[in-house]
């Protein structure tokens, strides 16, 4: 009996694929046998704790089984064929790990594992730019602290702090930390100010970031104080001046209000003037004369007159009615005489009447031609009050006037309270 074998053996071209992230990675692995039947094709990805099957080849199909790799992982080359490498497009980190391709063929065996091939792939990614910041005081005399750092990068990346034009300036250690890219500047002067630049690098790539360093002069406590006491005055000047504008307008419009009283007061009286006529009361000096007054009623003086009888009456009551002092005109200085009451109509004085017969009294006389004249008031002595008499019916002011009846002038008082 005569026995066939043939000697399977998978090759790998590069035990390890190094890219960086967003390139193509291409892991070479072909197969030798002298069997011509279709082999079958497995790769499978290897991470810590995890093993996954990415791509198979059976029977004349090829099968994608990680969905993240569907649209980007396929063989090299056209199967079945010998040369099984796989070409991963667009890769990202998270494609980084160990890829085992495992080949079998039919009719053909294999020794001591030598059908199984083993591929590292390594995707890198380029530092993210890095964010510059500086720590500490600016000042003439103090010490900053820069900082730069990459929030990720594979590899890590290094740092290098450079000062720009127009004034270049490299630094090395002890001021600059290329793994942490701290840079430390001591005892800080006006020359130090300028722009730094902070380079992250690897083999993935690099990126920069700069900062500006202002260095200022000591900071100065007197000019400080200075302006805070300037400040306060100018807010308190201008408080006062507040105030005392206030105060001038308030005394001001207080003084306006005093002369517009003033004038009011100042006002002269209106030329014509309006009684009150008040018949039911009759008014009677305190000095037991009545008082005359000059009404502007018509602007026209009084004309002259002589004195008549009537000038002045004594009444039973001891008072004087009638009787007016001259007016002085107030236009032209002259005395005008007042009119008399002879030119006045007087109310006719009705004597009681007891059992038909009319009664005089003692001190009033019965007519005008016995009383006499006076330019002042007389005193009389005090007379007992007799108990009203009712007036008899019927008299007319005729029959009055045949008796004898003397008329009487009620005095009307003003509107200023004075007797005409």
């Amino acid at each position: 009996m005569g026995l066939s074998s043939a000697v399977l053996e998978v090759e790998v071209a590069h035990s390890s694929v190094t890219v960086s992230q967003g390139q193509s990675a291409i892991l070479p692995v072909w197969y030798t046998s002298t069997s011509i039947s279709a082999p079958f094709v497995t790769w499978h990805r290897e991470r810590p704790g995890e093993r996954f099957q990415i791509l198979a080849f059976m029977y004349g199909t090829t099968k994608v089984e990680d969905p993240d790799l569907k649209q980007r992982l396929g063989f090299l080359f056209p199967m079945p064929f010998h040369n099984v490498s796989i070409v991963i497009n667009n890769t990202k980190e998270m494609d980084s790990g160990q890829y085992m391709c495992t080949v079998n063929v039919p009719d053909d065996s294999t020794v001591n594992g030598r059908n199984i091939g083993l591929v590292n792939l390594t995707v890198l990614v380029p530092p993210s730019p890095p964010k510059c910041q500086i720590h500490g005081s600016a000042q003439v005399g103090s010490n900053a602290t820069m900082s730069c750092k990459s929030a990720f990068g594979k590899p890590v990346p290094v740092y290098h702090w450079q000062r720009t034009e127009p004034s270049s300036q490299f630094f090395f250690a002890p001021a600059q930390d290329t793994k942490k890219g701290i840079l430390t500047l001591t005892n800080l002067t006006i020359e130090m100010s300028g722009v730094y630049l902070c380079n992250a690098s690897s083999i993935a790539g690099h990126s920069n970031c700069m900062l500006t360093l202002e260095v200022h002069p000591p900071f100065n406590t007197a000019v400080v104080a200075g302006a805070v006491v300037g400040t306060l005055l100018g807010l308190g000047l201008i408080i006062f001046f507040t105030l005392q504008m206030f105060v001038y307008q308030k005394k001001k419009k207080e003084a306006q209000e005093e002369i517009a009283n003033e004038i009011k007061e100042d006002a002269v009286a209106p030329k014509t003037l309006t009684w009150v006529k008040n018949s039911s009361t009759d008014g009677v000096s305190k000095n037991g004369t009545l008082s005359s007054m000059n009404t502007t009623r018509d602007q026209k003086p009084y004309p002259v007159q002589a004195p008549s009888d009537t000038a002045s009456i004594t009444t039973a009551a001891g008072s004087m009615v009638g009787f007016k002092p001259p007016f002085a005109n107030p236009r032209n200085g002259t005395l005008t005489p007042t009119p008399s009451l002879s030119s006045q109509s007087l109310p006719l004085y009705f004597p009681p009447v007891v059992n038909g017969v009319q009664c005089h009294h003692a001190n009033v006389p019965i007519h005008r031609n016995t009383l006499h004249r006076t330019n002042r008031a007389q005193p009389q002595a005090p007379q007992q009050q007799e108990p009203p008499v009712p007036n008899s019916q019927g008299l007319t002011a005729s029959t009055l006037n045949r008796m004898g009846a003397v008329p009487v002038m009620v005095p009307a008082q003003s509107q200023a309270g004075s007797l005409v």
